[in-house]
């Protein structure tokens, strides 16, 4: 039997702020246990809440020259339990959202990559279709498509009837149209 059983947690508390290992040991042996059992019925498991007293333990030896308690010993390890089991919920589902989120962008960069992928093969194919067209038609069809000139700017530019860049432009689409599908056309059209 030591001297420290028979002192008050207040005598305990003053001796731990002076840094009293002895009187930290008691501490321990007299709240450790049903600090333990009230932190399990929180956490519901029984690695969890040991670890959540030992944490609380080791911060109180820490932090001991610091302590100002405004209440009794108990009431703040049982504070101290109910606070550390919030934080632990509050981590934990952050995790979890973390995580949710996390799987989320992965789905998505997936298909994304994917989508990204088959566009940017699809764009070349139909590029080099292009590249294949007839110059003066090429050109018209570049200009209508990649500039966005309209079909009268275009004529103006390359000293052509109007009539003459409808043409160019219907001709190279059914050209295209026989190598594509006209979805892919209509992508290829609208992705500039």
């Amino acid at each position: 039997m030591s001297i420290y059983d028979d002192i008050s947690d207040q005598e305990l508390t003053d001796l731990l702020i002076v840094g009293d290992k002895k009187a930290f040991q008691e501490i321990f042996e007299r709240y450790s246990r049903v600090m333990y059992v009230y932190a399990k019925n929180l956490v519901r498991d029984a690695d969890e809440a040991e670890d959540l007293v030992q944490d609380i333990f080791t911060s109180l030896w820490d932090k001991a020259g610091e302590l100002d308690l405004k209440s009794t010993l108990s009431s703040y390890l049982y504070c101290a339990v109910r606070y550390r089991f919030i934080n632990l919920v509050v981590r934990k589902k952050v995790r979890t959202d973390y995580a949710a989120s996390f799987q989320k962008l992965i789905d998505l960069g997936n298909y994304t990559t994917d989508h990204y992928i088959n566009e940017k093969e699809l764009r070349s194919l139909i590029e080099k279709e292009v590249a294949k067209l007839p110059e003066k038609m090429r050109e018209v069809f570049e200009l209508s498509r990649n500039a966005g000139l309209s079909h009268r700017e275009i004529a103006v530019q390359l000293n052509l009837a109007e009539k003459t860049v409808k043409n160019h432009i219907n001709h190279a689409l059914k050209i295209l149209r026989g190598k594509f599908e006209l979805a892919s056309i209509l992508f290829y059209l609208l992705s500039k």
